[in-house]
């Protein structure tokens, strides 16, 4: 038995779910791992393994979940918790993700991301618990990742200089364009993270996953991270209705609110290109290259917008398109 696993042992000994069968579940792109814990009769939890040692700390899950489930929202209860060695026991949602759910049941589509807006809209309703700022800087330097682990390793260059300039001058629109009241975004909000729960009510009918890296940040930002989706294509009708309906309930101005929408998809699918690359090169995960060429859709499209401009030459320019040996040699 590994250090590890004694750590889950004695952690499981004092606690109701000792003797639960353990199931592995699938993980994310993250060092956390998951399993399902049954016991004979059905019931089931979640054990959480985030080890520390590797960078993971649950303090933001269950400070994030906690605040959410203050605002009537369905964050998974926290059970038991053991900081120190990065563990949790939590509710178990279930296997409904949206995704699949949207996959075996076509019509509930439209309905589904009906809902996860209106989650958004109450969300941003709520009052603001104290978080860091996902402000243009630093929002500027994540997109950068495009050019270090998605350009350079195409091009076969480095180009610091490309990137300090990129960085520079889509901090300057992001400050143009990004402006307004902050509200919480959950930075990952999208069909494989939200769970379909039908015997509940109102907004608490859409579980919510991985939000612990939860910033202060524009409204616009979970909104494009449902609907310009790296897993799974969203018809463009429902896109733009989602935005409408979203515009429509929280009296945001439209013109602001769109062209926000457009340069956040434009700095999360930068941001996407780089981090999705580094899996498949870096870590022995091709399977995150494969989702490349919708993620540079989204991000090509987004260059098109007026507020795009300074920059939209550049880019074309210096981000090569997904071509299959572009895909080849970024699998590793």
């Amino acid at each position: 038995m590994t250090d590890r696993e004694n750590l889950i042992a004695t952690f499981l000994t004092d606690t109701p779910w000792h003797s639960w069968t353990r199931v592995p579940l699938a993980g994310d792109a993250s060092n956390r791992r998951y399993e399902r814990l049954r016991d004979a009769n059905g019931a089931t939890v979640v054990l959480m393994d985030a080890p520390p040692d590797q960078g993971e700390d649950v303090a933001p899950f269950v400070a994030i979940a906690t605040y959410l489930r203050e605002q009537g929202l369905s964050a998974p209860e926290i059970l038991a918790e053991d900081h120190d060695n990065g563990l949790l026991i939590i509710e178990d949602l279930g296997d409904a993700l949206f995704a699949r759910v949207m996959r075996d049941t076509p019509a509930q589509e439209r309905p589904l991301y009906q809902a996860a807006t209106d989650v958004l809209v109450a969300l941003h309703e709520a009052p603001m618990p104290e978080l860091e700022p996902l402000g243009p800087r630093l929002m500027a330097e994540l997109s950068s990742l495009a050019f270090a682990k998605y350009r350079d390793v195409i091009r076969e260059e480095a180009s610091p200089e490309h990137a300090a300039r990129f960085t520079d001058q889509f901090e300057d629109i992001l400050r143009r364009t990004i402006k307004g009241d902050v509200v919480l975004v959950q930075r990952d909000y999208h069909a494989e993270n939200l769970i379909w729960l039908p015997e509940r009510s109102g907004v608490a009918q859409v579980g919510l996953l991985d939000f612990q890296a939860a910033r202060a940040g524009h409204r616009a930002y979970d909104l494009v991270s449902l609907l310009q989706d790296a897993r799974r294509d969203v018809p463009a009708v429902i896109e733009m209705q989602m935005m409408e309906r979203y515009i429509a309930a929280t009296g945001v101005d439209e013109g602001s609110f769109r062209a926000a929408y457009t340069v956040l998809g434009v700095q999360r699918n930068m941001r996407i290109l780089g981090v999705f690359a580094r899996l498949g090169r870096d870590y022995g995960k091709p399977h995150y290259v494969d989702l490349i060429p919708r993620v540079w859709d989204h991000f090509h499209r987004g260059l098109d917008h007026p507020a795009m401009a300074p920059l939209a030459e550049f880019l074309h320019q210096e981000m090569p398109a997904p071509t299959p040996d572009v895909l080849d040699r970024l699998r590793g």
